[in-house]
Formats: structure tokens, C-alpha cells, sequence
């Protein structure tokens, strides 16, 4: 089942997986001390909705040295340090649409190798600089080339931003929140329901759960319990294979309409991993 949906939260399963999230929560508390909070045939004609207005950490982004979106290769993979390898054919290969929005940028010159390959998550108490950003309802569309994402056991895949729980605090998390949409064709989209609240749970929205998984962490991307991130079951939305998949921002922030204009506004992807692909 997708645990970003969960639609049923008493499943031993949803209950196995928040109860390893929380432990993680409160390892990492008890670890570390708290820093600062640092149409087209593919895009719909739905406009955005508008989230809680949740981007705690967006401002301090900006200060950040702009990422460079080389990650290492090994063996026609990525080096995942403790995890190995990890076989590049379970990342996008190809970014078929962007479309940034205002206040978009941070990240944009290290386009597209950035958002390929495996996230680089800093972990529950601050957000990875390893993205880009889509400013205020802007999108991107990401291919998977011929291993497409197929529906299989549990989630299918999961999509990593950058989102961290400020002060530590898992009531309070910077986020900048997304809509997930999946197509085999690239043309007819289905989305999974991204309905912001003023609070969370933000149900099927992506980007709101802090990234553990990186290449230094040694924590496999493919197991969203440990990984962290927002994953998805395309058996949720009736579908059985995806060989692309859109994100679009569902921010409300303002950007602002003079003056130095940020440029980390909106969803900050940093990968997508493929759980469950065509080719084993």
C-alpha cells in the first residue's frame, strides 16, 4: 500500500512503519543537537492548490553553494557508500519537462543530473541542498526510459524533497509540498489526491517527510521506512505501469515582486527511486 495515502492506518504494515519512523525521530533527537532552520501533452490544465504555507527553510537556502548534481558512478551505478551500488536503471533517466515557477532557480544549473540517481538526504533536522527548485507552481516531468515503474508488492516508487522537522520538532515540519502524478504515455495523467491541509498528515502530497538515505548514509533509497521520503503505490490510482512520473508544486508562499527575489521557492526535488521496475 502507498504509505503516503495510508488509507488504512491500522494495517500491521502502517503501524510497522510508523512505529520505525518514530523511532528514528527520536534516535536522531536524542543524537544530535538542533541547528538553525536553514495545454501540453504533459502538463494538465488543473490549476494549483494552494498548502498550508509551510517553508521553514526555504530563506537560508539561497546562502547555500549551489550543488553541483554529480553523484558517483560505479559500474554503470551509483556508489551508495555502506549500500553498495546501486543500479542506475531504478533512477529517471531523462527529464522531459521543466517548468519552474516564480522564484525558482536554486539548483537549475546542475539540471539534469541532479534530480537522477539517489537522493542525498541531511537527515530529520535540516533540509538537503542535492535539489532543485521548482518555484511557486512550477513542474517537472521525469522519464524512466524502458524500465517504467510497474505496480508490484507494496509501494511502487518514492519521491525524495528535502522537507526536516523544524527545531526538531515532528509537528512542525518544513515542507514545501507537491502533487505526484504518474503516466505510461506522457499524455493522459492520473495524480494521486494532494488536498493540503493547514497541518499534517498532508495525506498523498509529496515532500513532506524528512530523507535519511544518502550516498554517505549508507541508508538504502528503496525502503521508505528507513529511507524517509513519500512513496507510492500506482495500484492506489488504478494504474500498472508509469514510465513517467510529474511533480507540481502546491506552495502558496509569495514571491516576492520587487527587490532580490529568492530563488528556492516551492517543491525541492531531490530523486525519485523505483522500488518495484520492469526490469527486475
Amino acid at each position: 500500500m502507498s504509505l503516503s495515502s495510508r488509507p488504512d492506518p491500522s494495517s500491521p504494515s502502517s503501524r510497522l512503519v510508523r512505529a520505525r519512523r518514530t523511532a528514528l525521530v527520536l534516535a536522531a533527537l536524542a543524537a544530535a543537537s538542533l541547528p538553525s532552520a536553514c495545454a501540453d501533452p504533459l502538463r494538465g490544465d488543473e490549476a494549483p492548490s494552494p498548502d498550508a504555507g509551510v517553508s521553514l527553510g526555504d530563506p537560508t537556502m539561497p546562502e547555500a553553494a549551489a550543488p553541483s548534481g554529480d553523484k558517483p558512478r560505479v559500474d554503470g551505478g551509483f556508489a551508495a557508500g555502506e549500500a553498495g551500488v546501486v543500479r542506475a536503471d531504478r533512477f529517471a533517466s531523462e527529464v522531459v519537462r521543466f517548468a519552474p515557477g516564480p522564484c525558482a532557480g536554486f539548483g537549475a544549473t546542475s539540471m539534469p543530473g541532479i534530480v537522477f540517481g539517489p537522493p542525498e538526504g541531511a537527515g530529520m533536522l535540516q533540509g538537503s541542498y542535492d535539489v532543485v527548485s521548482l518555484g511557486m507552481g512550477g513542474e517537472i516531468v521525469l522519464g524512466f526510459g524502458e524500465n517504467a515503474i510497474v505496480d508490484g508488492p507494496g509501494a511502487d516508487f518514492v519521491v525524495f524533497e528535502n522537507a526536516f522537522y523544524a527545531n526538531g520538532d515532528a509537528t512542525q515540519i518544513a515542507a514545501d509540498l507537491g502533487e505526484i502524478s504518474v503516466s505510461e504515455d506522457g499524455v493522459t495523467w492520473v495524480a494521486f489526491p494532494c488536498v493540503p491541509g493547514a497541518s499534517p498528515p498532508y495525506g498523498s502530497c509529496a515532500g513532506w517527510h524528512p530523507v535519511l538515505s544518502s550516498t554517505s548514509s549508507g541508508i538504502s533509497p528503496f525502503d521508505p521506512a528507513t529511507a524517509g521520503g513519500d512513496a507510492y503505490d500506482l495500484a492506489d490510482v488504478g494504474l500498472s505501469r508509469a514510465r513517467f512520473v510529474r511533480v507540481r508544486d502546491m506552495s502558496r508562499t509569495s514571491c516576492p515582486a520587487q527587490g532580490a527575489r529568492p530563488t528556492n521557492y516551492g517543491f525541492d526535488l531531490d530523486a525519485i527511486a523505483v522500488m518495484n521496475a520492469a526490469q527486475p
